[in-house]
């Protein structure tokens, strides 16, 4: 089902570029400006099995990207003057800023140097259970668990499923399957139960995992001496804060503002909803961001920036450079307004 989502999603991309119905709806759609949303920016890996692929892009596809935004005199500004001239209605150029979820070590590696290159500047969000070596990255703990064996055991509610896992296609079935109802369970506590015994019976040790590709306390203060960056964060433990107690959802955001001020000496005052869809950020997160004291939050709902953009500014929405989908053709079609808007139904975002 995901792939058959992916293939009509490719096929409406290509279907606005080869019509050229991106630069009819341009002056409608593209509004003052964008934020890109990236995980991981590292070269392709050549595993058949990448389920997580639609989190990374690689440093050239980054390039052509930043070179695009560059040929069509749009401005490349930091979270802090993407919120200065929101406030402000300065909307007499196009903008766009570039932000990086979760915190990974790549950031460092492959995506500050391809943005220095454009003097660039960067926002990193930062979940501060994962700067501290303790988190779990549980989508990628279940890719671990099934690309490294033929079948899964797994105990779902009453029944004890085994799912195949011997063809790249079978563990792409069985992932969809588990991250589905990993995803639904009810609390976070269920959903660190569950990833633990799957990762106890398969031999990951999802801390391990946590610490190989995020960066710790000291890369963060490396990456944020950096004069391009810009780091915000990202709760403590990456959970659902929709599901969540608003007093537990609360904490989350104002603990992990602490512990990142702590470990850099410095104010933190953005944020990034973890999952950040409508069903893990509502009206109550945008005003929990708020009252946390963040300029700006920002959410993985697509859309373009547009000066209504002022009165939801803990709820920006962005334009995800997804890894399914790097095809430099597309860039004018995302830069157009076009793409966000044929997902959203040709509605602007609202935040509700």
């Amino acid at each position: 089902m995901k792939q058959l989502r992916n293939n009509v999603i490719r096929a409406g991309l290509g279907a606005l570029y080869f019509s050229g119905a991106h630069h009819l709806l341009r002056p409608l759609l593209a509004g003052v400006g964008a934020i890109f949303m990236l995980h991981h920016v590292r070269p392709a890996r050549e595993a058949a099995f990448q389920p997580n692929r639609h989190l990374e892009v690689t440093p050239d596809f980054l390039r052509a990207t930043l070179s695009h935004l560059r040929s069509r005199d749009i401005d490349i500004v930091s979270m802090d003057e993407l919120h200065e001239r929101l406030v402000q209605g300065n909307f007499d150029r196009r903008f766009a800023a570039f932000t990086l979820d979760d915190g990974y070590r790549d950031n460092l590696e492959f995506a500050l140097p391809v943005l220095r290159d454009f003097d660039a500047p960067l926002a990193v969000y930062v979940a501060s259970d994962f700067a501290e070596g303790t988190g779990r990255l549980w989508w990628t703990a279940l890719e671990a668990v099934i690309a490294n064996t033929d079948q899964v055991d797994v105990q779902i509610g009453n029944s004890a499923l085994r799912l195949d896992a011997t063809s790249p296609a079978a563990k792409q079935a069985a992932f969809d399957r588990l991250h589905d109802w990993l995803r639904a369970l009810p609390g976070e506590h269920d959903l660190k139960r569950e990833i633990e015994a799957l990762c106890a019976r398969y031999g990951v040790d999802v801390a391990a995992l946590c610490r190989s590709l995020c960066l710790s306390w000291d890369e963060v203060k490396r990456l944020a001496a950096d004069p391009l960056v810009t780091i915000g964060a990202h709760s403590i433990s990456h959970c659902n804060l929709a599901r969540q107690s608003e007093e537990f959802a609360a904490q989350e955001m104002a603990v992990s503002k602490l512990r990142i001020e702590h470990a850099l000496q410095a104010p933190v005052l953005h944020f990034a909803y973890p999952y950040g869809d409508r069903e893990a950020a509502g009206n109550r997160e945008f005003a929990l961001a708020a009252a946390a004291g963040f300029k700006t939050a920002v959410t993985t709902r697509p859309g373009m920036l547009f000066a209504e953009s002022a009165g939801q500014i803990t709820a920006l929405p962005r334009v995800s450079l997804n890894g399914n989908y790097q095809d430099t053709r597309i860039l004018p079609v995302l830069t157009s307004g076009a793409a966000t808007a044929m997902w959203n139904g040709f509605r602007r975002f609202a935040a509700a």
